[in-house]
């Protein structure tokens, strides 16, 4: 058998990591990729240390922020963003409203992509914007895809400030409607992180049908109800799977 190289073993680390449906432990990456238990100590101990991993609460190893870092560049590379840019385009002639990605980054959701509506009145919210995960449509229906033990930890970490009237802070109330969402995975925000606003969301998959991020419509209340902003739904989830092909097109190049 072909010896292997320390940096295949770390990329393999890595990759294990970051497909993870659960945080893995230390003995379980040994299992999965046949390491050796002190090299698999050794290694993660190294990776821990340059921040490409981290250990949560549990024990187990997570993504650390140089692969989040990277995840955000790779999805940002001009062509793909570009060929995002045109999906959207083509779902806000169908919309007649504002449309874009957002994508969990650091507590917050991280928008990439946007396409305004031509209409007078609109909602700026640029590329590069922040918004919050518990108030948000896209932020909601992030949450509602987490597993009952890392919503829990997400929801202790985040501040769940009231951003208008209609903001859900109380975190029993909150996981009944991210029970909800859950279900029909369909993210609403009824007027509450911008009042004056609605938003629906549905989410981008990948080839396992796991979570990327959260595509998105969002409309004035002066123009649109909430109810006639959910009849986009069905043409959000076909812009969703057009944005996903990308994904596995990606893939096979990167293959």
């Amino acid at each position: 058998m072909p010896k292997v190289s320390s940096i295949t073993r770390v990329l393999e680390i890595v990759e294990a990591v970051s497909y993870a449906v659960k945080p893995l432990s230390p003995l379980e990456l040994s299992q999965e990729l046949d390491i050796p238990k002190p090299t698999i100590h050794r290694l993660i101990q190294t990776l821990v240390e340059e921040g490409f991993v981290g250990v949560d609460i549990g024990g187990g190893i997570i993504p650390g922020k140089r692969v989040r870092n990277l995840s955000i560049e790779l999805w940002q590379q001009r062509q793909f963003f570009d060929e995002r840019q045109l999906i959207l385009q083509e779902l806000v002639k169908h919309t007649k409203e504002s449309c874009g990605i957002a994508v969990p980054y650091q507590m917050s959701m991280l928008y990439t992509n946007r396409v305004q509506t031509k209409l007078p009145i609109q909602i700026y919210l640029p590329v590069g914007s922040k918004s919050p995960m518990w108030c948000t449509a896209t932020g909601k229906l992030y949450l509602s895809q987490l597993s009952a033990p890392k919503r829990a930890k997400m929801l202790r970490q985040l501040s769940l400030d009231k951003y208008t009237n209609n903001t859900l802070t109380d975190i029993d109330k909150l996981n009944a409607e991210l029970d909800a969402i859950a279900e029909t995975a369909v993210g609403m925000d009824n007027e509450e992180f911008i009042p004056g606003t609605f938003s629906v969301s549905v989410p981008i998959l990948d080839r396992k049908s796991r979570y990327v991020a959260s595509l998105f419509v969002n409309a004035p209340t002066t123009r649109v109800s909430l109810e006639e902003l959910l009849t986009h739904v069905p043409k959000l989830r076909i812009a969703a799977q057009e944005i996903q092909t990308l994904l596995y097109e990606l893939d096979e190049v990167q293959a």
